[in-house]
């Protein structure tokens, strides 16, 4: 990529539907935005504890459904909240809905280190694997989407943490062979992952520097398995201030001149009137 892709990032909590869908609409008028992104929690991870959170990839569809240009996706899909199988379902139903403009993003999902993400697992009965697992896991899933996406036939598959009889996926995505696979995750086992199975890598957070260093690890890792590293595109979500756009710029230099082209920048709630218009004339035309 010669020049950076912008996008923004909302997070789907705090938030009511229509200022969603507001701004959502809005960004699809103005070719300057080329990619929009959801997170997937389900619970705030921000603000009040008890306050609304929608479902993810629910929202997507919905999204999807009223918007005809942006690209977008979930960063990134905890691969601990659905079975891979169901997930290749839900995202190739989004793929079809959006006509063909899904990015799938996908991680392993929180780290222990983060007890408020980790309370939803418990609070919805679900599994919550130690990280060697869920890397593994994520591994695997990568393999079955993929397959699922492309096989004309049924298979079986088993794994050490996934077994699946007769699996088959029909429809396909629209996206040929595959939607573009975004995966997240800064760890040394994850990023492994993302050298075999990934289009973009999406570092979580926005300190440029570690990303820089994280980068590197993973070049390091594409090499080991004879993938050029130039493949995958590197992805940071990076914070806008709004009452400081000038220093949102300055961390867009820095992510760019580190080699970091796609970039999906995080609008704070409550959206102002007008955010992404806001966002193309004040961050991303002279950030170009």
């Amino acid at each position: 990529m010669s020049a950076p892709s912008f996008g923004i990032a909302t997070a789907p909590q705090q938030i009511e539907y229509a200022d969603l869908l507001r701004v959502w609409r809005e960004a699809d008028a103005l070719d300057e935005i080329e990619h929009a992104w959801l997170f997937d929690h389900l619970f705030p991870i921000a603000g009040d504890r008890s306050g609304p959170i929608l479902e993810g990839w629910t929202l997507l569809a919905a999204l999807a459904a009223q918007t005809e240009r942006l690209r977008l996706g979930l960063l990134v899909t905890s691969n601990r909240f659905r079975p891979p199988a169901m997930l290749a379902k839900i995202a190739t139903t989004v793929d079809i809905v959006s006509g063909g403009r899904l990015d799938f993003g996908i991680g392993a999902g929180s780290r222990p280190s983060m007890p408020i993400a980790r309370a939803e697992y418990d609070a919805h009965g679900l599994p919550y694997l130690d990280a060697t697992d869920a890397v593994a896991s994520l591994a695997e899933a990568c393999t079955i989407i993929r397959r699922l996406w492309t096989e004309d036939a049924p298979f079986d598959f088993a794994g050490d943490q996934h077994r699946l009889t007769g699996a088959f996926g029909n429809p396909k995505p629209l996206q040929q062979p595959t939607p573009p696979f975004v995966i997240g995750g800064r760890a040394k086992a994850t990023l492994r992952v993302v050298a075999e199975h990934a289009d973009v890598w999406n570092y979580p957070g926005d300190d440029v520097d570690d990303a820089l260093i994280r980068r590197g690890m993973l070049d390091g890792y594409c090499r080991e398995i004879g993938r050029d590293p130039a493949e995958i595109t590197g992805s940071l979500v990076l914070r806008v201030a709004y009452d400081d756009p000038a220093a949102t710029r300055d961390t867009i230099g820095r992510a760019v001149d580190a080699g970091f082209m796609h970039l999906a920048l995080s609008l704070p709630a409550p959206y102002p009137q007008g955010v992404a218009t806001w966002l193309v004339d004040e961050i991303i035309r002279p950030s170009r």
